[in-house]
């Protein structure tokens, strides 16, 4: 399928490795010309300059911290013109309720709301003025089905789906949609920091605990940055303007709901 965004310009966070990697590949399979964001400045330039010789698109990797102030403006300054902004970071590490104090909770929220929000504040005017854009924010299904070990991540990504409801009705109007990518377990870093968690706790291999997790999935297995790049890449698509305010679960199933 064409997706009619060839030639446009999207920034990717957190996109040198794992799901913000599957999104950047699928975005640069459509001709879509990348900005690519990361921490580290080896791994992103690598995975950049792979995208680009593969796909022939220009990908401008800028290696800067997207959760501070200051790495936001430097790749604010280096992306320019944007039409697509697939909010992404990782997020914050598990523990028990008790575990938590203010000083994590501000850090979860910098991370996985109110970055994303300052960055949609700054580029969804100059979307809304051309009357076209994307704007793609990867959560967690614990937004749906919290998960008691991810409090921290459970909280905040909550946040930003409440902000993003309600702004998203007010920029579509403008040709401009918002939606939400919900995640469930994909064979990412991620994955394996979970089940060495498991592992360490239950005294178990990480194949085992692997192994367990999967059996809670009706697809039992993990999903895949590909099959996840390949969603994002439609809700950025010119056939996914009449999708407004949704989140969307890639799961295998895993969460066990109606709606």
């Amino acid at each position: 399928m064409d997706l009619g965004i060839k030639g446009k310009r999207a920034l990717v966070c957190a996109s040198s490795k794992g799901l913000g990697l599957g999104c950047a590949e699928k975005l640069a399979e459509a001709g879509v010309d990348l900005v690519m964001n990361a921490r580290s400045e080896g791994p992103l330039r690598e995975a950049a300059d792979r995208i680009a010789s593969e796909t022939g698109v220009s990908v401008t990797p800028v290696a800067a911290d997207i959760t501070s102030e200051e790495g936001r403006a430097d790749v604010l300054a280096a992306a320019g013109d944007l039409d697509i902004l697939v909010n992404n970071a990782g997020g914050p590490p598990p523990g028990m309720w008790s575990d938590w104090d203010r000083s994590d909770f501000i850090a979860a929220l910098d991370a996985n709301m109110l970055t994303p929000i300052a960055l949609m504040k700054a580029l969804l005017p100059g979307m809304m003025e051309k009357g076209w854009g994307r704007v793609v924010n990867i959560t967690s299904q614990s937004v749906k089905s919290p998960i008691a070990v991810l409090g921290l991540s459970n909280s905040a990504r909550a946040g930003l789906t409440g902000y993003v409801a309600g702004t998203s009705r007010q920029v579509a109007p403008h040709g401009v949609t918002i939606n939400n990518l919900l995640p469930g377990i994909h064979a990412t870093d991620r994955a394996d920091a979970l089940d060495k968690g498991v592992s360490q706790q239950q005294n178990i291999s990480l194949e085992d605990a692997r192994t367990q997790r999967e059996t809670t999935i009706p697809a039992r297995r993990y999903g895949t940055r590909q099959e996840f790049g390949a969603a994002c890449a439609f809700l950025c698509s010119q056939h996914a303007g009449f999708i407004v305010g949704q989140n969307l679960l890639l799961d295998g199933g895993a969460v066990n709901a109606t709606l």
